[in-house]
């Protein structure tokens, strides 16, 4: 096995050993959910979507309403949504996005991982072409009709339909994100993740030393408080 799959493995670990910092990432998601659409997450689907993320990395019911409430106060954090874009090592395209509430300490931060690896951090629309945004869930494929199920998510805006393991995948528009997560909840069908991704036209292959240099700049990416997300063109596959 690859140095891809190693990859994929260390990131699982990473998400396990780095749940504080989940747990931060995850409340100012909670936060800009809140600032976006109000408190009530009956009427706000991002902040069901943040809730549900929640529930997925375990953390406590006392800390989401918290979290909550915090952002429905008048002591709110001012965070704000920026994303970047860069070059990594090897022309590998890279998307980061943040939550900050200070956008000169996070673009200096960035642009400096960006230096450090051999990258450079570009403008707006630099590195979004190379990319398409959509949203992707993650749900269990035990006891779904797979026919039934692709036939009923077209009219939400289903892309594709994908089975991985004993679950399924399911990609939609990012413009239909709304509308697929509501169409799933009326099905009662479990999510165990979703979010809207940065996914890559084209993947571009390294062999395993440069897919370590690459690894090493997402890693640092990831490890700031700031970000949120990382996406990149590097083909992950193990083929």
């Amino acid at each position: 096995m690859g140095r891809a799959f190693e990859f994929r493995k260390e990131r699982k670990m990473k998400r396990w050993a780095g749940m504080a910092k989940t747990f931060t990432r995850i409340g100012r998601e909670i936060s800009l959910a809140v600032k976006a659409g109000g408190p009530n997450a009956e009427y706000n689907s991002r902040l069901r979507l943040a809730i549900q993320n929640a529930k997925q990395a375990n953390m406590p019911k006392a800390n989401v309403e918290s979290a909550i409430k915090k952002a429905s106060g008048k002591e709110a954090d001012n965070f704000q949504e920026v994303l970047y874009e860069g070059i990594g090592p090897h022309g590998i395209a890279i998307m980061v996005e943040t939550a900050t509430d200070n956008p000169t300490r996070t673009v200096a931060n960035v642009r400096m991982y960006f230096d450090r690896a051999g990258g450079a951090l570009g403008t707006s629309g630099s590195q979004s072409f190379q990319f398409v945004r959509k949203g992707v869930f993650k749900a269990k494929a035990e006891g779904q009709s797979w026919d039934d199920l692709e036939l009923e998510l077209i009219d939400a805006g289903l892309d594709e339909l994908r089975r991985e393991e004993d679950e399924m995948v399911i990609f939609c528009n990012f413009t239909d994100f709304g509308a697929m997560q509501k169409a799933l909840e009326d099905r009662n069908i479990e999510v165990l993740s979703a979010q809207l991704e940065w996914i890559p036209n084209m993947s571009k292959k390294l062999d395993d030393a440069a897919v370590e240099q690459v690894i090493k700049l997402i890693d640092r990416l990831e490890e700031d408080d700031d970000v949120l997300n990382v996406f990149h063109s590097m083909d992950m596959s193990d083929e």
